[in-house]
């Protein structure tokens, strides 16, 4: 039994840690890597997350794993832990576009971010489930709307944010 659970083990960190990653990375692996973390499938984010509690191990990629979360609007809406869903989301915009790939993978990345989103709302009672979905389809439709400031007029842009600040204004 023990050495299974060790034969386990050393699987899944090999899994985890690519070999050579002491040196850097070829693009392809890199795309390659990136792929694989941008699915909409369950197996895709937890590879994901795996790697990202141990960038350490994929320093030789380069990437970008900085994140402004959920950006303006709330990292956990009503409660609703979308933080980390945004931060997968945030990866792939940034990385993709670094590498010059962004278009060509948006649309993947914003059904990962939805999908990963419905997982989410999944974890939450039956009796709360249907506002975290709602939630979970408007930032999805926010993103894929508005997710790349190339396919959004100025001046779309300028009017929201003196409607935002209008708004704030009011409230006060």
């Amino acid at each position: 039994m023990t050495r299974r659970i060790f034969l386990v083990l050393t699987l899944v960190l090999a899994a985890l840690i690519p070999a050579g990653a002491a040196s850097a990375a070829t693009p392809a692996d890199k795309l390659t890597v990136l792929s694989n973390w941008t699915q909409p499938t369950a197996a895709s984010t937890a590879s994901w997350n795996a790697a990202r509690t141990n960038q350490g191990a994929w320093t030789a990629y380069n990437f970008d794993w900085s994140t402004d979360y959920c950006s303006d609007s709330p990292d956990n809406p009503l409660g609703f832990a979308f933080s980390t869903s945004c931060w997968h989301h945030d990866f792939g915009y940034r990385n993709y576009k670094a590498v010059g790939q962004f278009p060509a993978n948006k649309d993947r990345i914003d059904n990962m971010f939805y999908a990963d989103l419905k997982r989410v709302c999944a974890t939450y009672s039956s009796l709360t489930q249907p506002a975290c979905y709602s939630l979970a389809w408007t930032y999805y439709e926010a993103v894929h709307v508005f997710g790349s400031i190339s396919a959004v007029n100025q001046a779309d842009i300028d009017k929201a944010a003196r409607i935002r600040s209008q708004s704030r204004q009011a409230a006060r």
